[in-house]
C-alpha cells in the first residue's frame, strides 16, 4: 500500500510537471496533438500506478518521451506553418457573408442543430445575424455579426470613458499577491499604508482590490474564518 502512495505521488508530481512544460490551455482549447499527449500520459499514469510490479521509471520515462516530442512538435509548427496545418488542420468558414456552407458542414460532419448551439453558446439566437462563423483549429466556434445586428460600441457612439485601468486581487486571504501588486503597478509598502490606515491588521483582510489609480476595495474576514 505504501508503494502505491508513493508511486501515485511521484506520478502525479510528473504529470504536473508535464502539462506546466506544455504550456496554459484549457481542455477545449487543446489542439490535436496536445490532446494526443494528454490522453496517453493519462493512460500510462494510470497502468504505472496500478502496476507495482512494474518499474516506476517504466511510466516515467514514456511520459517524459512525451513531453519532450511535443515541446519539439510545437517548436516545429511555429517556424513552419504548412507543417502547422498538416498536423492541426485550418480553420473552417461555416458561415460565410451570412450563407450557411452546406459543403464544410459536411466535411466536418456538422449538423444544423449543432451549429445553432454553438451560435446561442454565443448569445445568437439567429443564422440571420451572422455575417461569418469559422470553426478554428481547436474546435471552437468565432462569429462576427452583421454590423446591423451587433452591439454598438462607447466607439460607436462617440464616447470617451476614463479608463482606470485594470483592477486586480492585491491582497487574498491575508497574503499579499506580487503578481496583483505588479500588474496595478503599486508596491507592498503601499499596500500596508493603506490597511493600516483603515485600521487592519493584513490578517484581517480577506480581499483587496486596486486598479492602475489607485482606487481600491477592501473585503474584512469573517469572525467565523
Amino acid at each position: 500500500m505504501f508503494i502505491s502512495i508513493i508511486r501515485t505521488v511521484i506520478l502525479y508530481t510528473s504529470i504536473i510537471v508535464a502539462v506546466r512544460l506544455m504550456g496554459k490551455r484549457q481542455i477545449s482549447e487543446l489542439q490535436t496533438s496536445e490532446l494526443v499527449v494528454t490522453m496517453l500520459i493519462s493512460d500510462i499514469a494510470s497502468i504505472a500506478v496500478e502496476n507495482t510490479s512494474k518499474p516506476l521509471l517504466g511510466g516515467v520515462i514514456p511520459m517524459t518521451v512525451l513531453v519532450v516530442c511535443e515541446l519539439l512538435l510545437s517548436a516545429v509548427m511555429i517556424k513552419s506553418p504548412f507543417f502547422r496545418k498538416l498536423i492541426s488542420g485550418s480553420p473552417i468558414v461555416v458561415i460565410n457573408k451570412g450563407k450557411v456552407e452546406q459543403n464544410e458542414l459536411k466535411r466536418l460532419r456538422m449538423s444544423v442543430d449543432e451549429l445553432s448551439e454553438s451560435l446561442r453558446q454565443q448569445d445568437i439566437f439567429s443564422l440571420e445575424d451572422v455575417l461569418y462563423a469559422i470553426v478554428e483549429t481547436n474546435g471552437q466556434m468565432s462569429v462576427m455579426k452583421k454590423p446591423e445586428c451587433d452591439t454598438p460600441t462607447l466607439k460607436d457612439l462617440n464616447i470617451k470613458p476614463d479608463s482606470s485601468g485594470i483592477e486586480t486581487v492585491v491582497v487574498s486571504d491575508g497574503r499579499v499577491s506580487d503578481f496583483g501588486v505588479s500588474l496595478c503597478g503599486t508596491t507592498k509598502e503601499k499596500i500596508q499604508k493603506i490597511i493600516e490606515k483603515q485600521k487592519y491588521n493584513i490578517d484581517e483582510v480577506f480581499i483587496m482590490t486596486m486598479n492602475e489609480q489607485g482606487s481600491y476595495k477592501i473585503v474584512k474576514r469573517s469572525d467565523n474564518l
